[in-house]
């Protein structure tokens, strides 16, 4: 079936999705972690889609380090598909913001990611079946600040519902509260926009340009949680 929105080299897209009726796509921190170790290493024209189980099985238990150091002595040149601008994983669903790169690479991507993570998933909790709610969501970004309002609502608006569920009906109570617990949430990209941490997945793009500094991006952060900015884009998000 052809998807409603086509993907396009040099274009920004909202890609989202969850577990099949909202079930866990992550039970445990290791899920989170390898996850991520997919977005890593998946984003690469080169890549098996089984590489992952292959470096487990030589180098022993993954983390973002070890895939830093495979990649720095592979010394093989990597051919992302596309640039990871933000993501955030949640316990059922995640968001990404991607921009294509390749022809053809989001979708490359993407299928190498779910593929690869579901096998992992069911493998390891002995279940058979789908784990995504059919095909993953794909937004096109085309407009500035609807950009800026999702790197928000991807970072900061999604480990938010752990802590208020009800801010899309009554806004965020306690911003301070909110800001803290995301600051310490790992699996988003909060951490480094706000140049607390740095990524072999993600590179800024445009977002890097728009928010040069921590501080623009804080502003931003706030700016839209103040002024429930967010309300703006709720047609474009997963609830």
């Amino acid at each position: 079936m052809k998807r409603k929105v086509q993907f396009e080299e040099g274009k920004i897209y909202h890609i989202f999705n969850r577990g099949v009726a909202k079930s866990s796509i992550c039970r445990e921190d290791a899920d989170f972690w390898r996850f991520l170790q997919g977005l890593c290493l998946f984003n690469d024209k080169n890549s098996v889609s089984n590489i992952l189980w292959q470096l487990e099985k030589t180098r022993g238990r993954l983390t973002l380090n070890v895939l830093k150091n495979y990649i720095i002595t592979e010394g093989k040149e990597r051919k992302p598909l596309v640039r990871i601008i933000a993501y955030c994983v949640m316990n059922n669903h995640y968001h990404l913001l991607v921009e294509e790169i390749q022809e053809g690479g989001a979708i490359k991507f993407m299928h190498k990611l779910n593929m690869g993570y579901a096998k992992y998933f069911n493998n390891k909790y002995d279940r058979v079946g789908s784990l995504w709610q059919g095909r993953f969501k794909n937004v096109l970004v085309e407009d500035e600040r609807y950009l800026q309002y999702l790197l928000v609502y991807i970072n900061i608006l999604n480990p938010a519902d752990l802590m208020e569920p009800k801010w899309r009906e009554e806004g965020i109570k306690d911003m301070e509260k909110i800001l803290d617990f995301t600051e310490k949430y790992p699996w988003s990209t909060h951490q480094e926009f706000l140049g607390k941490r740095g990524s072999l997945i993600i590179e800024k793009g445009i977002l890097g340009e728009i928010l040069p500094t921590p501080q623009k991006y804080l502003d931003l952060v706030k700016a839209v949680l103040e002024e429930k900015r967010y309300q703006e884009i709720n047609h474009l998000t997963l609830e």
